[in-house]
Formats: structure tokens, sequence, C-alpha cells
């Protein structure tokens, strides 16, 4: 009897050690797991929507949505959904990127910021962002890719939007007319360098996956970035310019030492 009152008394005291309390650091507990004050605290940080004119308001607020994650997500992994392909892949590619971007980050603080010489450079190197910025007005011709070759070598070569209509018509090849106003800015540099080689009134064809939009440029409008914004937006575009070269560069020094290995119909083409 005596025994069975001692193993009674252990049990009881590993179950209460068991049972986490809202104290100290935690904050709150949901059905036994734990919030801490330091959750919380990047919730009130991350979260816009709550308000800092009450800050106990908002600390409640944040906390009530901190309590509704932790419900749901005892509900996701209580319907086994932490163990499925698809959340294990999503995982894995959301830590990858987490990895890349603080990979990237220690790179970058180690690099100098560029000098107002470089800024200067680079502004007069990409007018479209800065002197000659301005917002074009564009009739376009909107149409599915053609299969046939000989059609797309006819609208490279067609001197008007009327004539691309007229091409596409003849091959039987349905389109959509728009109208659409752009900001040079938006364009990369090396196409924007390009359309400026089309002679006036003449389209400039933009393919993507599944379609190709034919553009006439018909209205220009100069706006041109203001001194004040126009360092800010420099810096900004130097930056992804740095990151760009970064993740390039190393990649390819990793590629040149790495051991990759593929299953036989998976490997890369042959280079020609």
């Amino acid at each position: 009897m005596r025994q069975r009152i001692i193993i009674a008394i252990v049990i009881a005291l590993m179950s209460s050690a068991c049972q986490k309390k809202a104290s100290g650091q935690t904050v709150a507990v949901v059905n036994n797991e734990e919030i801490t004050a330091a959750e919380l605290n990047a919730e009130l940080t991350n979260n816009s929507n709550l308000s800092a004119s009450d800050p106990k308001a908002a600390r409640n607020a944040a906390l009530q949505e901190l309590i509704n994650r932790k419900l749901l997500v005892q509900q996701a992994r209580s319907d086994g959904i932490d163990k499925s392909p698809e959340y294990l892949n999503q995982v894995r590619r959301t830590t990858d990127d987490l990895l890349i971007n603080m990979l990237v980050s220690r790179r970058l603080n180690t690099s100098q910021v560029p000098s107002p010489q470089e800024i200067t450079s680079f502004e007069a190197a990409h007018p479209e962002l800065f002197a000659a910025r301005e917002v074009w007005t564009l009739n376009q011709i909107i149409y599915p890719l053609p299969k046939d070759q000989a059609v797309t070598a006819k609208l490279n070569a067609a001197k008007t939007l009327d004539e691309v209509g007229q091409i596409l018509t003849a091959s039987g090849i349905q389109y959509t007319r728009d109208t659409k106003k752009v900001d040079t800015a938006v364009f990369p540099h090396a196409i924007y360098a390009q359309v400026l080689t089309v002679a006036p009134g003449e389209p400039f064809i933009a393919p993507g996956p599944d379609k190709a939009v034919a553009n006439v440029i018909t209205a220009r409008q100069p706006t041109p970035t203001s001194a004040d914004q126009a360092r800010v937006l420099a810096l900004n575009a130097m930056r992804r310019d740095q990151v760009n070269k970064i993740v390039l560069d190393r990649m390819n020094g990793l590629r040149a030492t790495a051991k990759i290995e593929y299953q036989p119909g998976f490997g890369p083409p042959a280079k020609k």
C-alpha cells in the first residue's frame, strides 16, 4: 500500500511539473503551449493593424491574435497537416529562402556604400529612372504566341500596329486591343534601351510565356525624378544590383566545386 501511495505522489508531481503556467516570461498558456513575452513583442512590432495610441489595448489585441493563431496551429497539427508532404515541402522552401536572404544580408553588410561619384554615374547610365523618366501611353495588340515561326518573323518585321493586326488576322489568330500608361521606371534597363532604337510609330513586341504584346508609343509625358528622390532611388537600385551580383557570383562559385548527380533524364540540356 505504501509503495502505491509513493508511486501516486510521484506521478502527481510529474504531472504538475509538466503543466506550464502563465508566469515570468510566459504571458499565456494555450492548451499547455506557452506564449512568451518575446512572441508578444514581435507581434506588436510586426502587426501594423495594432494601434500604438493605447499600448495596453494594443498588447491585449496582439495577445488575442497570438492565442487564435496557437489554436489554429494546434488544430492543424491534430489534423496531421504538419506531417503532409505539401507542408514539409513548403517548410523546406521557406527555410531555404530565409537562409539565402541571411547569406546575402551578411555579404551586403560588409560591402561599401556607393560614393557620390558612383551614384552620379549610375543616374547618368539609367536615364529612364531619373532625368529622362517619362510616362508612355501605349496602344497595344495582345495575342497568343504563334506556333508558326514564319508568322513570328512577319510580326517582328511589321512597321505599324495595323500591320500586326493584319498579319494576325491573315494567320487566323485572334487578338485584342488595349491602351495602357507605363512609367519608364518599371522597364528593365536593357529593354528600355532596345525600345529607344525603335523608330517613332513602329511597334515593339514584348513576348510572354503564352502571349505577346505589340506596343506603339503614342504619347510621352516627362516625369523626371526630383533631386530629393533621386539619391534614395539610385541607392536602392544599386543595392538590388549588388544583391543580384552577390547571388550570381556565389552561385557560380559553388556550382564550380559542387558534386551534382542527376537521375537519367533530369540533367540540364547539353551545351551546343
